[in-house]
């Protein structure tokens, strides 16, 4: 039921973000949006077949995310790290992981990018924020890094980034 309330959760978002979509369309991209990041390559690719032989002929608008990602490839040079569309995209599909999840997981090989994902998209919201743009998850990140395999008692960590 998890999953089916994150799609209903972005579809709701992504219909007042876009009031002029239809509502079919809409519920496909949040079903595509909410489930790619969890995918492999290889999965990615099987799953987008199995979305246009459900749905033929709809064509799925990609998003316009406009200031976003600007400000996600201006903080990727700010770091003097080339900036790479693939990796916008996944910087940006963690946000969307995380606006509509309580608890995220970034898994991958050493070496795969991910301190540098959630890097760049806490500096991403904090710019934004500092620029003055009015959006409930624009605000500065604080990080905190701990080991997964300690427990702590009594504490109450609304947002946490786990490195194992």
């Amino acid at each position: 039921m998890r999953a089916v309330k994150s799609v209903l959760v972005m579809a709701g978002s992504l219909k007042r973000e876009n009031p002029e979509i239809v509502e079919d369309v809409t519920l496909i991209r949040a079903l595509r949006d909410s489930n790619l990041p969890k995918f492999l390559t290889q999965d990615a690719i099987l799953f987008k077949a199995i979305l246009s032989d459900l749905f033929p002929g709809v064509e799925i608008p990609e998003h316009d995310y406009g200031q976003f990602l600007q400000v996600i490839k201006e903080c990727t040079a700010k770091r003097k790290l080339q900036v790479i569309p693939t990796q916008s995209a996944k910087v940006i599909q963690f946000y969307e992981t995380m606006v509509v999840r309580h608890g995220v997981m970034l898994v991958g090989p050493t070496g795969g990018g991910k301190t540098t994902c959630y890097d760049i998209l806490a500096d991403t919201l904090g710019t934004l924020k500092d620029l003055g743009v009015k959006h409930p998850q624009y605000e500065h990140v604080i990080k905190t890094i701990m080991n997964p395999k300690v427990g702590f008692q009594n504490g109450s960590i609304k947002y946490s980034i786990l490195i194992g």
